[in-house]
């Protein structure tokens, strides 16, 4: 039987795929599909930070913003995951669950210990980050900035009136595959979650919830400035002074 968290009602609702070129993309082969992700590797770096971004947000986005570059001045690497049929990658539509299947792949791609690696994961990215580091729980850092506490709640939310039976099975689906809670449990690094106070996309409680659950050492930083989509922008020093103290004392 189909997972509904799969279908394409909640697909269509919940990805927003485009097409945007850069030059020298890094392909991930991940089954049938082609990740068309960034990688630059600089020298002695202090870390490798993989970035896992949002909804509507493609890898050179993050090129077009010098965020890259930014990354690089802490001293880190960087690879910006791309996900199916986003930006230059081949392969299927996106779906909740079969993204999960690209992570692992992703990681592996760089032959990088996992001690030297930061998983990155923003907005809907946070589900990817959260993931890798259940997966790999011995990853030095984890990030998660706008992220989301609870997966299928933020899917109902998308379908006008499901019926009962579609909401328990949507919860049992959730329970398999987007336990937060045990995901960043299971995790035994080093984890900053960021948010802004007045998300007005994913409330900061989402942040709260995933720094209480997270283990120690941990670090629960709220922005009073800025929106979802301008935390980066509105916050740059301080954010990446806040990402710098955390990646110096991994």
């Amino acid at each position: 039987m189909e997972l509904l968290l799969n279908s394409n009602k909640v697909s269509n609702r919940y990805f927003y795929p485009r097409y945007s070129n850069f030059e020298n993309p890094y392909y991930v082969d991940s089954g049938n599909n082609q990740l068309a992700c960034y990688y630059h590797k600089i020298e002695n770096p202090k870390k490798t930070i993989i970035h896992f971004h949002g909804n509507g947000e493609v890898v050179s986005d993050y090129l077009s913003l010098s965020f890259a570059s930014k990354i690089e001045a802490l001293g880190c690497s960087i690879l910006f995951a791309e996900y199916r049929s986003y930006g230059l990658s081949t392969g299927d539509s996106p779906t909740l669950v079969g993204l999960l299947e690209d992570v692992e792949k992703i990681i592996q791609s760089i032959d990088v210990p996992p001690q030297e690696i930061v998983l990155f994961g923003r907005s809907v990215g946070s589900i990817y980050a959260l993931h890798g580091a259940s997966v790999f729980p011995n990853i030095a850092g984890l990030v998660i900035e706008s992220g989301i506490a609870d997966v299928v709640g933020r899917v109902l939310k998308l379908i006008r009136k499901p019926k009962t039976v579609i909401k328990e099975q949507m919860r049992e689906e959730g329970k398999i595959y987007f336990d937060h809670e045990k995901k960043i449990k299971e995790f035994q690094g080093q984890t900053l979650v960021i948010h802004t106070l007045y998300d007005s996309l994913v409330h900061s409680s989402n942040a709260k919830k995933l720094y209480e659950w997270a283990n120690k050492p941990k670090e629960l930083k709220l922005f009073l400035q800025g929106d979802h989509n301008d935390i980066f922008l509105v916050n740059e020093e301080e954010y990446f002074r806040v990402l710098g103290e955390f990646v110096d004392g991994l």
